[in-house]
This record gives structure tokens, C-alpha cells and sequence, in this order.
């Protein structure tokens, strides 16, 4: 053989396992989020500027399936499955998406972010050891109700009587309707406290709030109403009834305002384990985050339509205020 020929294929030989790994096909992110891409565009920014953290981009060397129930919790079992049957390589879930994605598969990685306590919901044994296949982030929402019933009262300074909207069927229901009614005491205020479990529920809620000529409502923090922001939305706006929720999604979607732990913090930490994990890491190796940060959104135009003119003392205080 000669030279030239001999060094053409050494040279050909080496370049093979470079051009099997140019044609491996890019991981997949199965992408799973209750609400719809105009509600979730926040979310899904933060959850890239994770991802980038890590060395992946969108399109370079990662691809993202995005699966949104647009509203609707009674599609995600079925878009999770999909995800599943795909053999995506990890499956990034919000919400109570969390839950219905752990309960389609037990070995495909899941990382999440969510506003409920992840250890009481059941999805993980702790948040130093979440074990299993999956970890993730969780915003602060426990404890602030008090403060919500606050905020509303510096809104509305007239209304006498609130109501509050909780999950009867929340392992912390209770306490989450005594601690609203002491702030409410606190402040010279009555509540009168709704339950609903459904979303035929909270619209009869709404009917029974105009009933009584409730003055305003506070939600209590619950996977059942995070992933029907936009809806509770569209129902304070039919019914009149000024509301304050505790994620930004409701006041985006025309609610009065919000106030809850920042949901971008655990969308970004998302993206960030999923990468790791894409990396090799193990779900069961990185302990659930906990963010801590705080944000009050103020919709201006929604508070036109109830007639209110928020004070400049709260505007103030507000970290965004749409308009």
C-alpha cells in the first residue's frame, strides 16, 4: 500500500467516531404545562435561561416537545403519556402537571416547579432526598396568606366582608382558613370561607360570592386553582369581584393582583437540573430547591374595571405592575 493511501485511511478511520457522533440524535425535553403558551411565556423563558446555565440551547443541542393543556387538567394525563411513549430524556412538568407526569412514569427523570409543598403533595419523600426520578423547585406560598388578606384590605380599604376560596380536600385546609380569618380579625374584617375542589365548583363559588355580596376574594394557595389561573380570572372579571392570587399568571391572564414566591426562580432552577441531569446527574442526587423571593403584581387595568385607584403607597411596593 502506499504512503499516501496508508495515512488517507488512518485519517478516515479517526474521523468515524466523529461522524457517528455528529448523526447521535439531540436529547429531547418533554416540555408538560397546564396553562397556555401566552400564560406560560414567562415561565418558559426562565426555564431556558436555566437550561443555557448549563451549556444547552434550544435547537443547538437540545430540542424541546412542547406539550401545553391549554387550560384544560383533564388532557395532561394523556399529553404525559405521549411524552412517555416518545422516550423523551427528561420531562420538565409545572404545576400539578408535576403530579400527573410522576404518575406516567416511574424511570424517565422529571424536574418540576411548583408553588405547593412537593412533600406533602406526595411528589417527593423529602426535599433533601427527593428520591426516585424526580426533583425540582418549589416558590414560597406557605404562610403568606395573612399578608394577601392584607394587601386586599390596602386595596379596598371599604370592603368590611371578604371571601376566601380553598381546597376542602388540601391536607392543610384548615389551617389555611384560621390563619386568614385572624388576619382578617386583625384588620376589623369578616371572611366568609368558600370550598371548592373542581372547576364547576369555583364558578358556583363566584355565584355564591355575588350572593352575598362578598366585597373581595383571596385564594388560598392550592395545585387545584394554580393551573386554572386564567380561568378564576376570567371569573373575578365576569362577576366584578376584585381578587388577589398568589402566582404572576393571574394578574398576566387580567386578574387584580398577586402576591407569592417568584415563580421564574423555580421555573430557572428547573432548567437548570435538567440539565444536569442530562449531564448524568441523578434526580435522586439533587435535593428540591426551595426559592424564597416574593413578588406583588399589580394589574392597572384591571383595577380600572373594578373601579378601584390603587394607593401610590402600594403601587409602590408592587415589583410589577401591568398596564
Amino acid at each position: 500500500m502506499k504512503r499516501r493511501d496508508f495515512i488517507t485511511l488512518i485519517g478516515g478511520a479517526a474521523a468515524w467516531p466523529l461522524a457517528v457522533r455528529a448523526q447521535e440524535p439531540m436529547p429531547v425535553i418533554g416540555y408538560l404545562d397546564p396553562e397556555t403558551p401566552a400564560l406560560g411565556a414567562n415561565r418558559l423563558r426562565a426555564f431556558r435561561e436555566g437550561l443555557d446555565a448549563t451549556g444547552y440551547a434550544q435547537g443547538k443541542n437540545v430540542a424541546l416537545e412542547f406539550q401545553w393543556a391549554e387550560g384544560q387538567n383533564e388532557r395532561l394525563p394523556e399529553l404525559a403519556a405521549g411524552l412517555v411513549r416518545r422516550q423523551v430524556s427528561v420531562i420538565a412538568a409545572f404545576a400539578n402537571a408535576a403530579t400527573v407526569a410522576k404518575a406516567a412514569t416511574s424511570t424517565i427523570p422529571i424536574v418540576f416547579a411548583t408553588a405547593s409543598d412537593p412533600v406533602q403533595s406526595g411528589l417527593v419523600a423529602s426535599l433533601n432526598r427527593p428520591g426516585s426520578n424526580i426533583t425540582g423547585a418549589t416558590s414560597l406560598n406557605t404562610g403568606l396568606g395573612p399578608k394577601r388578606v392584607e394587601l386586599l384590605h390596602e386595596m379596598i380599604p371599604a370592603a368590611r366582608t371578604i371571601g376566601a376560596l380553598v381546597n376542602p380536600d388540601s391536607f392543610n385546609a384548615e389551617a389555611v382558613a384560621s390563619e386568614l380569618q385572624a388576619a382578617a380579625r386583625t384588620l376589623g374584617l369578616e371572611v366568609q370561607i368558600l370550598s371548592a375542589r373542581s372547576e364547576s365548583e369555583i364558578a358556583a363559588a363566584f355565584e355564591t360570592l355575588a350572593r352575598l355580596r362578598i366585597a373581595a376574594l383571596v385564594i388560598g394557595a392550592n395545585v387545584i386553582f394554580s393551573s386554572r389561573s386564567e380561568r378564576i380570572a376570567a371569573l373575578a372579571v365576569r362577576h366584578a369581584m376584585p381578587t388577589i392570587f398568589y402566582t404572576r399568571e393571574f394578574a398576566v391572564a387580567g386578574g387584580l393582583m398577586s402576591y407569592g414566591g417568584s415563580n421564574d426562580d423555580a421555573q430557572r432552577v428547573a432548567g437548570v437540573y435538567a440539565g444536569r441531569i442530562l449531564k448524568g446527574e441523578k434526580p435522586a442526587d439533587l435535593p428540591v430547591q426551595q426559592e424564597v423571593r416574593v413578588e406583588l403584581v399589580i394589574n392597572l387595568k384591571a383595577a380600572k374595571a373594578f373601579g378601584l385607584t390603587p394607593p401610590l403607597s402600594l403601587l409602590g411596593r408592587a415589583d410589577e405592575v401591568i398596564e
